[in-house]
């Protein structure tokens, strides 16, 4: 059978009775139970899509003819056009003041594997300064000028990203992100770096810990969130909300008379999370600075990432190191074959336990 008729007409109806969006290659791959890069490779012609079987190409095809799968002729001819470009693209500001600027070392690792690779590097800064409000409707659709694209940031727009994940085009995210649903991330195993970090201020016999965090729903946040309670069960320790401090403005709402009635509470240690604010770690620091304490005498901090560069001067904190080069090189793999038609699953890259100079034993308090 010619497969060919198979393929939707550029004269039919893209979407069937009472449907309002056009179907994309997402919904496609669903139906014909495939993957998504082996539906764009069917649906584009690729060269790369001759080792796809028959049967597979055949549910491609019925798949794309049942929904009415029409290809987006533009998205189509930038699809084709392989000039070996990878996009970089970020929701905060990318280019660093110095090398302590936390995108500093995942610029690394995305540069140095790209070059390996074969591959030069597009940065798109357009919308770096704005921030998440700055994900208008159209935000994300130049970055179809090159082959794939690389996603940095905290907070990314979901809609824009779900219509590139939808459309086919490669694009990953650096740092767990679970939605859009087919959205290909690497991240960092936050879970069990927490974990540990916790297990460090339990030997040095700390009974009491509380987590400061920012208040939103970044994976990142979560994760270490999930690690640090974890490790509390493992030690017998109390959490529950009463363990975590959750704050949309730390360096407002943790101030010195909180911290003070904490330790009189019976909490001797604090882990704060890194976020590309750096306020947790900031109004931690701040606190404990104001209200005259000692650390780590009189209190223990860690921090869960890397001190904002304000802080880097200080002593070196108790936590862990995030694998920045290695992520960012991981990202590229990760990108470079997708953008092949390839399916690639990149492990979470471990963090290293810094022991730092800002946890010691627990003080003893009548």
């Amino acid at each position: 059978m010619d497969e060919s008729r198979k393929v939707p007409r550029p004269g039919r109806d893209p979407a069937p009775p009472g449907r309002k969006s056009r179907p994309r290659q997402a919904e496609v791959a669903r139906l014909a139970g495939v993957s998504q890069p082996t539906v764009s490779l069917v649906l584009n012609g690729s060269k790369q899509g001759a080792s796809i079987s028959e049967e597979t190409r055949q549910k491609v095809l019925d798949a794309a003819n049942s929904l009415g799968y029409v290809p987006d002729p533009a998205a189509r001819r930038l699809a084709a056009a392989q000039n070996n470009l990878l996009g970089v693209f970020s929701f905060t500001a990318t280019f660093p003041t110095d090398v302590q600027h936390s995108y500093y070392p995942f610029l690394v690792g995305v540069e140095q594997e790209a070059a390996a690779r074969g591959y030069d590097l597009v940065l798109f800064t357009g919308s770096s300064t704005g921030g998440a409000g700055a994900a208008g409707p159209d935000a994300l659709n130049r970055v179809r000028l090159a082959d794939g694209c690389l996603i940095l940031g905290r907070h990314t727009p979901a809609g824009e990203l779900r219509r590139l994940v939808d459309d086919g085009f490669p694009v990953v995210h650096i740092g767990r992100r679970d939605e859009p649903e087919g959205l290909a991330w690497v991240g960092a195993d936050y879970v069990s770096a927490t974990r540990e970090v916790v297990a460090h201020l339990t030997d040095l016999g700390h009974r009491r810990i509380v987590l400061v965090r920012e208040d939103d729903d970044a994976p990142a946040s979560t994760d270490r969130e999930h690690g640090f309670l974890e490790g509390l069960e493992a030690a017998g320790l109390p959490g529950g909300p009463g363990a975590v401090f959750r704050s949309a403005d730390p360096e407002r709402d943790l101030t010195v008379e909180r911290l003070r009635a904490w330790l009189a509470d019976g909490v001797t240690a604090f882990v704060a999370e890194e976020t590309d604010t750096g306020s947790a770690w900031r109004a931690l620091h701040a606190a404990v600075r104001t209200a005259g304490l000692d650390c780590p005498g009189d209190v223990s901090l860690a921090l869960l990432g890397s001190p904002p560069p304000d802080l880097a001067h200080e002593p070196l904190p108790t936590g862990f190191d995030i694998p920045r080069p290695q992520l960012g090189a991981a990202a590229v793999r990760m990108l470079a074959a997708l953008v092949a038609g390839e399916q690639d699953q990149e492990p979470l890259v471990a963090c290293a336990l810094r022991p730092g100079a800002t946890a010691g034993p627990a003080p003893e308090r009548v």
